[in-house]
């Protein structure tokens, strides 16, 4: 080492010299570099190893490198390329979406029909992706018209709240080979199809946790029956069915019915509930979640400061902190097409139903459609009886409208012999 300042003719400069007994020193005896020999081969481990130590650069998932797996593999198409422009062609749909990569990978080993759909190496081997690559103008076409159902049904990014459900619907239309014209064919048997689709699509993400753990062994079990049954129509009892096996009932209990009614404004549940409940909204339109009682008509502030005409406090603190508090809640909440909840504004419910809708049938009809109390409010002071007469009607329009093809939840059992999570082990997704 000494010998290249010589070799570049720099030998007597003492510059050089330092520079190179710098580079000495650092390389023989500082510990600059620090390691950590790994004698397991498995390549499950070096990737979790490799991502976490990777954490402190430029950041790759664990869904980066397996793409980069699927790329060395594909032949004629370019993975990555077509993923991602797969991706901004998903998000671009209807109002928008935010679909990952994560959940293209996915959905094309769930399209492929490769047998355990979890992110794991194992299942990125030459055969799969051979499948994959063969399979993926199907397969993108098939996720595409599932996106387009997705924001017929009134979803976006914004209100979508599991992307993973995209994956079934998507699945459905690869299995009967659906065309962009089964979203508005008029005939009686695809309306009635969309709309069981419809129904039991909002009310997966209504119930709490179907989309959550035990992923992987749900869109399974979904891709099974959607295999076996789903060549002519969506075959929701046994979709219910198998999910209530799961544990991922989407039974209407005491206790969603509670959870429901707490749902707020702004929420992204909220919205799949209020289009849920409402099926006479053309979701294909755009609809806005409005207050029926103005939101400004109960702003704390002003309604403390509130006085009669004798100058006296209008309100207490108790009485205000329970307005506001039910204001933004269900009950208080219905779906408006948005020129008419912009012209709504703060009108009170009582004097705008009757200024929109001034026929005694068509009042009557709007009231009926939405579960409205017949005595609507007009001030603040008829607001928590209007409240509790909502919430009432809500109810049982919850209890109507959310109703299952299982009465109750059967016990689970199994399909095979086998331990089905043994098989597919860990890999499941979160939602």
């Amino acid at each position: 080492m000494a010998q290249i300042p010589v070799k570049y003719g720099v030998g007597n400069e003492a510059k050089a010299v330092e520079m190179i007994s710098l580079l000495w020193q650092e390389v023989h005896h500082n510990q600059s570099l620090h390691f950590y020999e790994e004698t397991d081969q498995d390549i499950e481990r070096v990737l979790d190893i490799f991502v976490r130590v990777n954490s402190g650069g430029t950041v790759l998932s664990y869904s980066d490198l397996l793409m980069s797996i699927a790329t060395a593999q594909w032949k004629e198409k370019d993975a990555r390329a077509a993923v991602h422009d797969l991706v901004d062609a998903l998000n671009t749909t209807g109002q928008g979406f935010d679909f990952s990569q994560d959940t293209v990978l996915k959905s094309g080993l769930v399209l492929a029909d490769v047998g355990d759909v979890g992110f794991k190496v194992k299942n990125f081997t030459t055969a799969n992706m051979a499948r994959l690559e063969s399979r993926w103008d199907d397969i993108s076409t098939s996720l595409r018209i599932a996106a387009e159902l997705l924001a017929d049904f009134g979803l976006s990014g914004g209100t979508l709240t599991a992307d993973s459900v995209l994956i079934p619907v998507a699945y459905y239309v690869h299995r009967r080979g659906l065309t962009p014209s089964y979203r508005v064919s008029d005939k009686k048997d695809d309306r009635e199809d969309r709309a069981a689709l419809r129904s039991w699509v909002l009310r997966s993400l209504i119930v709490r946790g179907v989309w959550g753990s035990g992923l992987d062994t749900l869109l399974r079990d979904l891709r099974e029956v959607l295999r076996s049954d789903g060549a002519e129509a969506f075959p929701l009892a046994t979709i219910e069915q198998v999910m209530a096996r799961r544990g991922k009932s989407l039974e209407v209990t005491d206790a969603l019915i509670e959870d429901i009614l707490g749902l707020a404004y702004g929420g992204g549940r909220t919205w799949a509930v209020l289009a849920t409940l409402f099926d006479h909204v053309d979701t294909r339109m755009q609809y806005h979640v409005d207050h029926v009682f103005p939101q400004a008509q109960l702003d704390a502030r002003a309604l403390k400061t509130s006085k009669s005409s004798e100058g006296v406090r209008r309100y207490s603190d108790e009485f205000v902190e329970e307005l506001v508090g039910r204001r933004d809640l269900l009950p208080n909440l219905e779906l408006l097409p948005g020129p008419e909840n912009i012209g709504k504004s703060d009108t009170a419910p009582d004097s705008w139903v009757v200024e929109h809708y001034p026929g005694a049938d068509e009042h009557a009809a709007f009231v009926k459609a939405n579960a409205l109390p017949s005595v609507l409010p007009h001030d603040a002071d008829s607001f928590l009886d209007f409240y509790d007469a909502r919430r009432d009607l809500l109810i049982a329009r919850i209890k109507d409208k959310l109703q299952t093809q299982v009465r109750t939840a059967p016990t689970f059992e199994s399909r095979r012999s086998t331990d089905i999570d043994a098989e597919l082990g860990e890999g499941d997704l979160d939602d």
